[in-house]
């Protein structure tokens, strides 16, 4: 399916349902879509981000991942507020990319295509390039904050990693690129080989403990990721938040996705996003399922962390201390790329 025939798929979907949505102000497609032609296909492993703009109270339940028309979106919610001023989203991170170029689907009331707009002639400006990189530092910051105190082991591993991968929006946000979230090494890798500085993204990986694993390694962890992506489907009951991601819909993004890189060549950039869903689920199963089962898949995740050098909690504080040494010298490749990218202007 082409980009636009999956946007168009999108705005169907949002005039549907906007009646339902109480304050609804408008929706953009948001991520990856946003950097790709319209007439690029939307790849299987991918889906479409939508964003709905809601003035007043979020609904409590955001859509996530499924299927509509033969094309999987991932519908999330957004405040009103958090767009009030150009000034706003152009310094946050994770926001401006997806009004660097026309991206909005459904307009009520012409305010989300003007906002557009201004993003978009400013984007390019040094200091709001700058402005996002402090942004996405602020983030690993406040990531790493709460690695101690996540209730549950697979969430203070997430806490790590999340923080750990943000090292690449940083390098992809001062490279002006997508700070993708599933594929932000292989979107780092990309743009570091392209300015000469493979040793730094080596580093990056090292960060994330990957460096040295080949792809016979990663391809087990994607086998046992399966059985356990199966399992706390079947167990889910409780509400959370990342539901719809280990759904029968999602599959094609966690497993196929994981498969198709490991496949590729790029098994080490693959374990960002199967280390993050095997977190999930076992999350899932340590609310949801008996300690029985908890206990059938405890030992993949266990065998998984230890090929990156994490087999306890004092394992994981080492990480977290490497990390926040290395952020300084991070800030400083973000300066240097930015300073040597031509697309940047004062």
């Amino acid at each position: 399916m082409l980009i636009r025939q999956a946007k168009e798929l999108a705005r169907q979907w949002v005039r549907e349902q906007q009646q339902r949505w109480p304050g609804y102000a408008g929706a953009f497609v948001h991520g990856s879509a946003n950097w790709l032609a319209d007439d690029a296909d939307l790849a299987p492993t991918s889906d479409l981000d939508v964003m709905v703009v809601i003035d007043g109270p979020l609904p409590e339940n955001r859509p996530g991942k499924f299927l509509y028309g033969g094309v999987l979106l991932e519908g999330s919610f957004l405040s009103r507020e958090e767009l009030r001023s150009p000034e706003q989203v152009l310094g946050c991170y994770h926001l401006a990319g997806s009004f660097h170029q026309p991206s909005v689907i459904d307009d009520p009331t012409g305010e989300l295509t003007a906002l557009n707009a201004a993003v978009a002639r400013e984007y390019a400006r040094r200091a709001w390039v700058e402005r996002r990189c402090a942004d996405a530092m602020a983030r690993i910051e406040r990531n790493l904050h709460g690695v101690p105190t996540a209730p549950i082991w697979p969430d203070q591993v997430t806490a790590w990693l999340f923080a750990t991968g943000i090292t690449c929006h940083v390098v992809l946000v001062a490279g002006l690129r997508n700070p993708t979230v599933r594929l932000r090494y292989v979107a780092a890798q990309e743009l570091l080989h392209a300015y000469g500085r493979d040793d730094d993204y080596l580093h990056l990986l090292t960060l994330l403990g990957c460096a040295e694993l080949n792809a016979a390694q990663v391809s087990a962890h994607v086998d046992a990721l399966e059985r356990v992506f199966e399992a706390a489907g079947a167990a889910l009951h409780s509400p959370y938040p990342y539901a719809a991601d280990l759904s029968a819909d999602a599959r094609p993004v966690a497993i196929d996705g994981s498969r198709a890189l490991v496949a590729a060549g790029l098994h080490r950039e693959a374990m960002f996003w199967i280390v993050a869903t095997y977190s999930r689920c076992l999350n899932v199963l340590w609310r949801d399922a008996p300690v029985s089962v908890r206990a059938i898949y405890l030992p993949g995740y266990q065998r998984l962390l230890a090929d990156l050098g994490i087999t306890s909690p004092t394992d994981l504080a080492r990480r977290c201390a490497a990390l926040e040494a290395f952020l300084p010298d991070l800030w400083q490749l973000a300066l240097a790329l930015i300073a040597a990218n031509p697309e940047i202007s004062d």
